[in-house]
């Protein structure tokens, strides 16, 4: 048996172990909701009576449940032990699943404070912990193949440290293609790895910003999958190449059930995460020769896909921005298009 075999076969039961207190989901479970859903409202500064900031996961737990959605996915950064209790007893409460997100240690001194945030998020209740690679889009933050190589070679050996501690805990590590990774690259990591406690959250929509055809990619990273951050894209062109926006579910390009369908079928305990940014759309600057510094061996022809894509696509009377707008109204805005997102995920993903 391989390590694919192996991970679609046993993520029901590694769930059931490693979180005995924590229901093991399979099906008709609501869509939960990624913090950077609500990235005005977080720690907002706006002083408003309709939608105050969230300040912890406690808040936003409680709000994720008032909207209906079925958990959330959360940073545990700088969580005590206390408060790790506390998380715990509003999510038994409320009957939400609930999913960390974490740094990982880039040398062995930051080995103990990885491990500390790994035991507090377990004791939290938390299913499975996403985390990223790098903080920074591959074609802005990475000017040079040794650059890019610098980056493969930190990402492996800081899950190399990590891998030790989730073994020894038995929770389980997801690393997003995080606007970083193409499919294929993120599978030679985890290959390299090979480990039962260290798979991969999905994004459903963030790989089109390296030209990686959408269903392609998830077809590639659903038998190593754990969770997923599900999103709709609007595309529209612009003179260096195209831009990108998350916009409500069923209003982009993503065929969703089919996505969705793929990741149940190799891994019936994976969890659907709207990750529904309310933002300006993103540059993807493809027309650019700085933007394929990194991209040795991919050929133009995958640009040139992407970019009928768009003109086909071109999102109707552009897409939205939200950058200009008062703060309450951007506040508005994205509190509308995530209960729209929720809607969708009941009414047409059977999320419910």
């Amino acid at each position: 048996m391989d390590r694919r075999d192996f991970l679609q076969r046993s993520a029901v039961g590694v769930m059931a172990l490693a979180l005995p207190k924590q229901p093991v989901f399979l099906k008709d479970v609501p869509m939960g909701v990624v913090v950077h859903s609500y990235a005005s409202r977080w720690n907002s500064k706006t002083e408003s009576q309709k939608y105050p900031g969230f300040t912890n996961a406690l808040e936003l737990i409680d709000h994720c449940k008032s909207i209906g959605a079925g958990g959330v996915q959360t940073v545990v950064k700088d969580w005590s032990a206390d408060f790790a209790k506390k998380v715990r007893d509003e999510r038994e409460k409320t009957g939400l699943y609930l999913e960390g997100s974490i740094g990982l240690p880039k040398n062995a001194g930051q080995v103990a404070a990885f491990e500390q945030e790994v035991i507090n998020a377990k004791e939290a209740g938390a299913t499975v912990l996403r985390t990223v690679c790098s903080t920074g889009r591959r074609y802005e933050n990475y000017h040079s193949p040794e650059d890019w190589q610098t980056l493969k070679k930190n990402a492996l050996a800081s899950l190399q440290l990590a891998e030790p501690v989730l073994r020894k805990h038995k929770v389980r590590l997801a690393v997003e293609n995080h606007k970083d990774w193409r499919a294929d690259e993120l599978v030679g990591i985890l290959k390299q790895i090979n480990s039962e406690w260290i798979g991969v959250t999905i994004d459903f929509g963030n790989n089109l910003a390296l030209l990686e055809d959408p269903m392609l990619l998830v077809e590639t990273l659903a038998p190593y999958a754990f969770t997923t951050h599900v999103k709709d894209m609007g595309v529209e062109e612009y003179p260096d190449g195209f831009l990108l926006s998350e916009v409500p579910l069923g209003y982009g390009i993503l065929d969703l059930p089919k996505m969705v369908a793929i990741c149940k079928k190799y891994n019936p305990a994976v969890t659907f995460n709207l990750e529904m940014i309310t933002r300006d759309p993103l540059e993807i600057p493809c027309r650019k020769e700085a933007y394929w510094t990194t991209f040795g061996g991919i050929p133009k022809t995958e640009m040139d896909r992407t970019l009928r894509l768009v003109k086909q696509h071109s999102y109707k009377a552009g897409l939205p921005r939200f950058a200009q707008l008062p703060a309450e109204e951007r506040l508005a805005a994205e509190e509308k298009n995530i209960l729209s997102c929720l809607s969708y995920s009941s009414n047409k993903l059977g999320l419910k």
